[in-house]
């Protein structure tokens, strides 16, 4: 696998790949600061593909060049970086790991085939980390582990690789050992010298580092006979058979491609150690897209389509996994090929289904694809085709948003999306003048339209205009783009949507008497008011004898209730959980209408509502908390300090348990960030609207 090394670096220059065998797409995943981006520099660099590698630091790198990475000094989106090794095409798609952009880090996942783990050799493995692992576990997905930046002053590689192993389970085993100024081939036993930097020089390792290797060589040779199709191999090997490199490489090669064995590579991007290792093993072990079953396709109507496959001549399915816009060029579409074949001056059918309660309406267009790009970051280079299994970049196609499909207009097609997080954290926003206003609508569009995690809500009962985010730093991140755009925008406090409802019987007389140039308008009614169970809604009965209000007027009636109650008597708060009872009015035969008796109902209401008393409701949320048995204690004290009424707790997947609790959702403004900070990013919580409950006096709903 990775013990044979490549010397000649390959052209920086943008490739079209014609063969789908010869394209491997990598997602590098891992915490934030582990060193994701500063690898892919440095692999950048170590391939000819850039001059130099830049800092992360210093805001040089190819994949950091969003202008909230560079000031936080961290990704926040994904970002696509090639590079050619041995005659094939390797997509890294570097993404963010920091949890408030698991979104990115979803997308990524979507557009790989495989996922390189990043660890710091001196920082131990994250929960996060662990749960995107089992993520991937789950649909088979390969993946290898890097321990990164090796010339950190608390490095301890043998003790990383020891957390990897106990943090991601059985088959994770390392292919090297750091010695000196390189690493040791544990198969091959030889000793890859990176003292002249890259590429090394190969030799042989003196007595000591061979000592030293023995027991761990030992263990993997066990690890990938275990993973053979020979069957007769271990036997062979216990009974002291030296097995040859080639069978053991091939077996682990396989292995690792079929997602059962997971290698763990040592690296310093500083210095250059471990980097022709993980390209020769990116090539090598990992699969091509011909080996990967792309998502479930349907036709816009929801027929099933025949399976499709990396096939460059089979019909067009791309999915837009990231939706960018860039202030020169407009909108930037991240487009992974499936099937088919992507060509510029070309029409393609573009469809949006499945996403509408994040904002995305359902939506089928056909545009005209006018250039293909490579990314290199933000680097745009025009090719002249992308082949299934291949990534490419698009401009100006107005209608793709992140999620979408590009089909050809001939046979359009629909993916199923991608389970994506929900966001959680909201903030209301506001234009800080009347001019600022137009252009923070149109830049929220843009942003919506790229970021499934972002949700965007109207609220017209507060008059806000609140998103939902992942958290802090996804905030910023939103808030600092707006304004980059051109919108003076600031936050204000998120206002709660509240209820009303009568805490008691109350009566009510509408009279609704005018005359004006000879045409009057005369209506009278009088109404009882009760107040019902939380969940009852609205009720109107009609309790009207003698016809003293005319069966036609009734209606009307009703409506002007009901519509004032949707008003609201107390804040513009709507009315909610009563029944309305018309016991009696008056009418008069040629100046009574419609619009009298619903002006008289209204009226009605509002008199019962001052004779009365009038009790707010505040909403509360059925909250799902998942979280380790450590945090337990922690999280429920934390949960009866925000009023929250636990309704029990259950086993989860995992090893974890989940509290299910109600919760005002006004203690909950701010709990995306708490938890998190409760239980160090290992907790997640869903919440969805339970009912309405009185306000306790003095709380306020912000």
């Amino acid at each position: 696998m990775a013990d044979k090394q490549s010397k000649n670096g390959d052209s920086g220059a943008a490739v079209a790949v014609d063969d789908p065998a010869k394209v491997r797409n990598v997602v590098l995943v891992g915490p934030s600061g582990s060193g994701k981006t500063t690898l892919a520099e440095a692999l950048l660099a170590a391939s000819g593909t850039v001059t130099r590698a830049g800092s992360v630091v210093e805001g040089t790198t190819v994949c950091d060049h969003d202008p909230a990475a560079v000031r936080q000094q961290r990704s926040v989106g994904l970002s696509v970086a090639p590079v050619m090794h041995q005659g094939h095409k390797i997509n890294l798609i570097d993404t963010p790991g920091y949890a408030d952009f698991v979104g990115e880090l979803r997308a990524g996942l979507r557009a790989a085939d495989a996922a390189l783990f990043v660890v710091c050799a001196a920082e131990g493995v994250d929960a996060a980390t662990v749960a995107v692992w089992e993520e991937c576990a789950a649909v088979g997905m390969p993946r290898a582990v890097v321990v990164s930046r090796l010339d950190h002053h608390r490095a301890d590689p043998e003790g990383e690789i020891a957390a990897c192993q106990e943090a991601f389970g059985a088959g994770v085993l390392p292919l090297y050992l750091p010695a000196r100024d390189g690493l040791v081939g544990l198969i091959t036993r030889r000793y890859f010298d990176y003292s002249q930097g890259f590429p090394p020089e190969v030799g042989e390792p003196d007595a000591a580092e061979l000592t030293r290797m023995t027991e761990a060589r030992n263990e993997l040779i066990e690890g990938v006979i275990a993973e053979s199709e020979d069957e007769s191999l271990m036997d062979r090997y216990l009974s002291g058979e030296e097995i040859a490199e080639d069978t053991l490489i091939a077996d682990l090669e396989t292995a690792v491609a079929r997602g059962s064995f997971h290698p763990v590579i040592p690296v310093c991007a500083a210095t250059g150690v471990g980097l022709a290792e993980v390209l020769d093993g990116i090539v090598r072990a990992f699969p091509s897209p011909l080996e990967h079953v792309p998502p479930e396709v349907t036709s816009p109507t929801g027929e099933p389509h025949a399976g499709l496959r990396a096939d460059p001549d089979g019909p067009l399915a791309a999915e837009v996994v990231r939706t960018a816009v860039d202030s020169y060029v407009g909108r930037v579409s991240l487009v992974r090929v499936f099937s088919g074949t992507l060509r510029p001056e070309r029409p393609v059918h573009v469809s949006g289904h499945g996403l509408a309660e994040r904002g995305h309406e359902d939506h089928d267009t056909d545009e005209r694809v006018a250039h293909l790009y490579s990314p290199l970051g933000s680097n745009l280079r025009e090719v002249p085709y992308c082949v299934a299994g291949d990534l490419c970049a698009l401009t100006k196609v107005g209608s793709a948003e992140t999620g979408d499909t590009v089909s050809s207009p001939e046979d359009p097609l629909i993916m199923k999306p991608w389970a994506m997080p929900e966001p959680l954290l909201p903030v209301a926003v506001v234009a800080k003048t009347r001019s600022d206003e137009d252009t923070l609508a149109r830049n929220l569009s843009r942003l919506v339209a790229g970021d499934p995690t972002l949700r965007l809500d109207r609220n017209a009962e507060t008059n806000q205009l609140v998103l939902w985010c992942m958290g802090e730093a996804h905030a910023d991140v939103v808030l600092s783009r707006l304004r980059a755009g051109g919108a003076d925008v600031g936050t204000e406090p998120v206002r709660i949507s509240l209820r009303s409802t009568f805490a008691g019987p109350a009566r009510g007389h509408g009279r609704h008497v005018k005359q004006s140039g000879g045409h009057g308008q005369f209506a009278v009614c009088d109404i009882e008011v009760q107040p019902l169970p939380r969940g009852s809604g609205f009720e109107f009965v009609d309790k009207v004898v003698g016809g003293s209000v005319p069966h036609q007027f009734i209606p009307s009636v009703e409506k002007g209730v009901r519509a004032q109650a949707q008003r609201g008597l107390v804040d513009g708060h709507p009315l909610i959980d009563i029944r309305v009872t018309l016991v009696d009015g008056k009418a008069h035969s040629v100046d009574s209408s419609d619009a009298a008796f619903q002006t008289a109902g209204a009226l009605a209401l509002k008199e019962a509502a001052a004779a009365g008393k009038i009790a707010l409701l505040e909403p509360l949320e059925e909250v799902a908390v998942r979280l380790p048995d450590e945090h337990l204690g922690t999280v429920l004290g934390d949960l009866s300090s925000r009023r929250g009424r636990v309704l029990g707790t259950e086993s989860g997947e995992g090893g974890r348990t989940i509290i299910r609790a109600e919760v005002p959702a006004v203690e909950l403004l701010r709990y995306a960030i708490d938890l998190r900070s409760l239980t160090s990013g290992t907790a997640t919580f869903t919440r969805r609207h339970a009912r309405f409950e009185p306000m306790p006096e003095g709380a306020v709903a912000y």
